[in-house]
């Protein structure tokens, strides 16, 4: 929460200022999870903050009254100063998008009451009818279906490309794009990418991405990335070039199966027009939910690091087993393209993947029906192993001409390993496989 807007058992008390350094060292957002944002004293010295069940705050007076709302309707740039109502902030979901801007390097966040809410309000705060959305392939399908069935009804259309394009074939896709969105009398508003993408954990080039749009239209066209997968401990999309990222919270920030939630960060240029929306139509996390994602927040380098390193040790055994036909797993790249891109953009392989059974739907159901530790869930990033069949489950509204052209097959089983013991989980897939 910034210094401004923390409220306690007495208002006239200011919080004091977050410790970022000692001497000249700057502090890991891992140390920084702890405390950022908070003081004890204006909480009757509570060492974690409290939950402020609050859905409205007082004003020290009438002149900072009318300087919060200043902010709330975007008279005054940069949000509010205070706390006002909880539709538009409180203090545990300040405190909560302080953090999490850490993680990612940006200047502000902003915490949403589930992941699509979070992108839903972002494709709309940017927008218009007659603009153009250009996006990488594939993504998430309520992603996609909300900017191909939904946008769609208002005159938003889009341009998509497939996720390891290069240089030249993205300057080709932004170049129908702004042809496209001069027909419609439009702009193109966005470009939007998913890496890796959901569920084939094929990566996009973040750097050649800005280089195109930077050639086509320049930088006030938004670059925004979905990082669920690999965030915030293995990539880091504003330092190759992505002006917004993305979350949903629910799966490694989270990390406990417990919660829905997500958010954005960026430039506060960015931001801004996002929170207006979110101010109107509400979404905003509530401070239950933000509470439990400070608390997570401690853990997440811990939990992320164990769960790598589980990945890595099982997807070593799968690889050699007769019944399964690949993996799509970034500690294994077999294509030059995507190696390139992973050297330049992650610092970790991660811990969720793409499994080929040998077979079709019925190896796949096999598979996933016989397994004792894994369990049959279509989430990802939690304590837990999880695993599911993706064209089956959570891309089965997507066409299978469309399923078909992004390679979401009926023997892809996305896994995603939890923090349990590696041999266990090799265990578990050895029995299940057997099955097959």
């Amino acid at each position: 929460m910034s210094d401004n807007s923390e409220s306690g058992p007495t208002p006239a008390r200011k919080p004091k200022a977050a410790v970022t350094m000692i001497g000249n060292r700057p502090l890991s957002p891992a140390t920084m999870m702890m405390g950022h944002g908070y003081d004890p004293v204006l909480s009757e010295g509570s060492l974690k903050a409290p939950i402020f069940l609050t859905s409205t705050f007082a004003f020290p007076s009438a002149a900072e009254g009318k300087r919060f709302f200043e902010g709330i309707t975007g008279k005054v740039p940069g949000g509010t100063e205070g706390l006002v109502y909880s539709r538009f902030n409180g203090p545990n979901q300040q405190i909560l998008e302080g953090r999490l801007a850490l993680w990612d390097g940006a200047e502000e966040a902003l915490c949403f009451s589930s992941g699509m809410t979070a992108i839903c309000v972002l494709f709309m705060a940017f927008a218009s009818a007659g603009d153009v959305i250009v996006h990488s392939g594939p993504l998430y399908a309520a992603s996609e279906g909300f900017i191909a069935k939904t946008l769609s009804r208002f005159g938003v259309t889009y341009v998509d490309f497939p996720a390891g394009a290069t240089r030249d074939e993205l300057d080709v896709v932004m170049a129908k794009a702004k042809t496209q969105a001069a027909s419609q009398g439009g702009k193109v508003a966005m470009v939007y990418l998913e890496s890796p993408a959901n569920p084939t954990n094929a990566l996009v080039d973040v750097e050649a991405v800005r280089d195109a749009r930077d050639a086509a239209f320049g930088p006030n066209c938004p670059i925004a990335i979905d990082n669920t997968f690999l965030g915030p401990l293995w990539c880091r999309p504003i330092d190759q070039g992505a002006d917004i990222v993305v979350y949903s919270l629910t799966k490694y920030i989270g990390g406990h199966s417990d919660l829905v939630a997500g958010s954005i960060a960026g430039a506060s240029k960015w931001m801004t027009p996002v929170r207006m929306l979110r101010n109107t139509m509400g979404g905003i996390a509530d401070p239950n939910t933000a509470w439990m994602l400070m608390r997570s927040l401690e853990t997440v380098e811990l939990r992320m690091t164990r769960a790598g390193e589980n990945a890595a040790k099982v997807c070593k055994w799968l690889a050699a087993h007769p019944k399964v036909e690949k993996l799509g797993y970034l500690g294994m790249i077999d294509d030059p393209r995507q190696q390139d891109i992973f050297d330049r953009h992650c610092t970790g392989a991660g811990s969720t993947f793409s499994l080929y059974v040998k077979g079709g739907e019925a190896e796949a159901f096999r598979l996933l029906d016989n397994l004792k530790i894994a369990k049959l869930a279509v989430s990802l990033g939690g304590t837990e192993t999880l695993a599911s069949l993706p064209a089956a489950m959570t891309h089965l509204s997507v066409p299978d001409a469309r399923k078909a052209q992004l390679g979401i097959t009926d023997n892809l089983v996305r896994v995603s390993i939890g923090i349990e013991d590696a041999d266990d989980l090799i265990a578990d897939f050895e029995q299940a496989l057997a099955a097959v």
